[in-house]
């Protein structure tokens, strides 16, 4: 399999434990993997961008523009941002629950998302979750890393077994919160499947 996926968000998001569960979940699968974060100002709340490249036409770890099969969004305005990376006919699974820039003053920003939404609505192929509405059951946001992780499994776009990243998961996330997680990874996973009816 040969797969270029790039996953995108604020700092604080779990980005990057998503990044890793998918590049462990490949490699575990066989598939030779490169991968790459740039995190910049992510303790502030600034852009995180992961590069997960699987198999054996990857030669380095950073994904070309135009290149990438699959984009996960942890935020409208960073699935635009990275819109560069898409390749034509590729997808996206886009949160649609803004994160509000942390540098405008408190309740002066007008900034929701929904501008975005439209944009990625209008020219993409893309499959759209709402973190806020999705993650109440469980309690957190901090569980749509895992959600999302489902959404696209669910969908077909990861090309990795539901049980190889349930092992994952296992393997990834601390004891005490490991079952929560699978539950959300189930979660999300039918929502993928029902994004392809």
């Amino acid at each position: 399999m040969n797969k270029d996926i790039l996953i995108c968000g604020t700092g604080g998001q779990g980005t990057v434990l998503a990044s890793k569960i998918i590049a462990a979940s490949a490699m575990s699968e066989g598939s030779p993997v490169h991968s790459a974060e740039t995190i910049g100002m992510a303790q502030r709340g600034g852009s995180v961008t992961s590069h997960v490249r699987i198999g054996e036409g990857a030669f380095s770890p950073l994904i070309p523009f135009g290149g990438a099969d699959l984009i996960l969004a942890f935020e409208p305005g960073e699935a635009v941002r990275n819109l560069k990376y898409l390749r034509e006919g590729g997808t996206a699974v886009v949160n649609t629950a803004a994160v509000k820039p942390v540098t405008g003053m408190p309740g002066k920003t007008d900034y929701d998302g929904a501008a975005c939404i439209e944009y990625l609505k209008s020219r993409y192929s893309c499959v759209f979750v709402n973190s806020d509405e999705v993650c109440r059951p469980f309690g957190s946001s901090k569980f749509f890393n895992i959600i999302i992780l489902g959404v696209a499994a669910g969908a077909g776009k990861l090309g990795i077994s539901k049980q190889t990243i349930l092992g994952q998961i296992e393997k990834r996330v601390p004891q005490k919160y490991v079952e929560i997680n699978k539950k959300a990874f189930l979660a999300g996973f039918e929502i993928g499947e029902e994004a392809l009816k």
